[in-house]
């Protein structure tokens, strides 16, 4: 496996860019990283901890040229509940927990990335993700918002917090309101109306000056407090033997949203001359998480908001990576006495900042549109609003940890429910195109062929769905159906159930002398009868519908025994 694959061969009209990127990332990242890590529940620092090892690890293995690795918000939240199921009380055993985790994380993604099995992503539908994304982020956000206010925060779902949060609003603090609420405006100003300009930065900054100027850490407002300013050592985290069970069950399903996110971010900005390959982008992510937890740090993935930074910058290569890899480290060394006077209500603006865009409400309206006015034809759809809403719901109602494990439930359900629904379609030929065959839903003036059913398969034939496609070939007969013609040109697959299911359906059609007959049987679908000896419905297969509709509708032959 080559190294650095998107750094070589470098050109030298890149390092400018790349320089320039570097700096804007910076900035966004530092800020970031700190929130981050109070989300996910260890102290700021351990933010800045995770950002130089996977910087550089997946600069080194990752392939594409503009993700930026790094501590986000999701799988922050993620990775506290998790911990926090099984470290309760004990904030050094937490912070261990905590990079034992995303070690876990890490050997998870990197085996799987050996083993090739990138696609496991795609066993979490976007619809699905969508969903579980918008309820963790309303969770976080709904975490974060007493800290704005200067009031009493809790743990627990969306509307626990929010219950909490009401009932203190007694308490809240007015300088700490004024320090929340103008760090959220200038984000967002400068989020919206002005993109290039860092606006996380500069909210931290002005936060710390004026907690310095009108000593507003002896007047109420919540700081930071101490922060380490020496570099991480490198070391495995000291945990028992009998947490590993449990993490490794969390890690699993934490892999797979980042994986999902990470990956997600990497398409959102391609360059023309890389190619993404999932099982390489699984060892690069996994790789850097075991290095961010070796380094103390905590999980990180492929960042939706830095990697747009990076690209709308003009980052060329994974050089700038590298950059903001030295920078975080000397930001460590030399910057970090200056965040023990930063206001905790400022860090809450970077989160919500940040996760505002993450709450995607038109997305959910256009799934629900779906639902609404769907293809009538193909009722499979249906069912993505259904599922989004149920992992939204799932966070919010029952938690982030347990909200999770019911997204991937919900998307392995959908995942049966479309197996078990195939397609088959009636055809008929079109009037105004003799010899095209077309479905007759969609075209109510196709010709019915007399005596006989064409129908065409759209689904693979498998264990999942073969009975149904049976019980579909027997409800189209009609009383006066003396042949069935079934167009196979779309199957791409079947396994032995479907072809035991062709063998019992040929004879039963048989009994009602019926005569079943195969069009374009071709590749596998015609190995897969060949070797389990399907003869009779091998002589009964021909190449065209034309020919086989004219064959069965002149009554030409009768039918042949499907053992022979």
């Amino acid at each position: 496996m080559k190294l650095f694959p998107s750094i070589r061969p470098y050109s030298r009209g890149w390092l400018r860019r790349d320089l320039l990127a570097a700096l804007t990332v910076w900035a966004v990242l530092v800020p970031e990283a700190l929130a981050y890590a109070t989300i996910a529940g260890v102290s700021p620092i351990v933010g800045l901890y995770a950002a130089p090892g996977a910087l550089l690890i997946y600069a080194a293995l990752g392939s594409s040229r503009r993700l930026v690795t790094g501590a986000d918000a999701a799988t922050a939240a993620l990775s506290a509940a998790i911990v926090g199921g099984i470290v309760t009380g004990d904030s050094s055993a937490f912070v261990q927990t905590t990079a034992a985790l995303a070690i876990c994380v890490g050997v998870i993604a990197f085996a799987a990335g050996i083993a090739r099995l990138g696609f496991v992503v795609n066993f979490i539908s976007i619809p699905v993700l969508r969903g579980f994304i918008v309820g963790l982020a309303l969770t976080i956000i709904a975490g974060q918002i007493p800290y704005l206010f200067g009031v009493e925060s809790s743990n627990g779902n969306f509307f626990n917090r929010i219950w909490v949060f009401l009932t203190h609003l007694g308490q809240v603090d007015l300088p700490t309101v004024a320090i929340g609420l103008i760090s959220l405006a200038i984000i967002l100003f400068c989020k919206y109306r002005r993109p290039a300009v860092p606006g996380s930065l500069i909210a931290v900054v002005l936060g710390v000056a004026a907690v310095n100027a009108f000593d507003l850490g002896a007047h109420g407002v919540e700081i930071v407090g101490q922060v380490n300013s020496d570099l991480p050592s490198i070391s495995l985290p000291d945990i028992g033997l009998a947490d590993l069970g449990p993490l490794v069950a969390g890690a699993v399903g934490l892999m797979l949203v980042g994986f999902a996110e990470s990956l997600a971010s990497a398409k959102a900005y391609p360059d023309s001359e890389e190619s993404l390959d999932p099982n390489r982008e699984l060892v690069g992510t996994g790789a850097a998480n075991v290095g961010a937890g070796l380094f103390g740090g905590f999980v990180v993935t492929g960042s939706f908001s830095k990697t747009s930074i990076n690209a709308d910058s003009g980052a060329r290569s994974q050089l700038s990576g590298i950059v903001v890899a030295v920078l975080a480290i000397l930001t460590m060394l030399f910057l970090t006495g200056l965040f023990e006077d930063l206001p905790e209500a400022a860090l809450a603006a970077v989160v919500i900042a940040a996760l505002i865009h993450a709450v995607d409400i038109v997305g959910l309206r256009d799934l629900a549109r779906i639902r609404e006015r769907g293809n009538p034809l193909n009722p499979a759809n249906r069912p993505d609003f259904i599922a989004s809403i149920a992992a939204l719901a799932g966070v919010m109602v029952f938690d982030i940890l347990p909200g999770l494990f019911i997204g991937i439930g919900v998307s392995l359900v959908l995942l049966l429910y479309r197996s078990s629904r195939p397609r088959v379609a009636e055809l008929g030929e079109l009037k105004s195109q003799p010899t095209h065959w077309g479905d007759r839903r969609r075209h109510p003036d196709a010709l019915e062929v007399p005596g006989t059913v064409v129908l065409r398969l759209e689904a693979a034939i498998f264990f999942a769905n073969a009975e149904e496609i049976r019980k579909e070939v027997i409800g189209s007969i009609r009383p006066d159906t003396r042949a069935v013609v079934l167009d196979v040109e779309t199957v791409p697959y079947i396994d032995v159930t479907g072809v035991y299911m062709l063998r019992s359906l040929y004879e039963e059609l048989r009994r009602r002398q019926i005569r079943l007959a195969v069009a374009r049987d071709v590749g596998q679908v015609e190995d897969m009868m060949r070797a389990t000896g399907l003869a009779g419905l091998l002589a009964d297969s021909y190449v065209s519908i034309d020919q086989a509709v004219d064959t069965v509708s002149a009554g030409d032959g009768s039918p042949h025994d499907p053992g022979q």
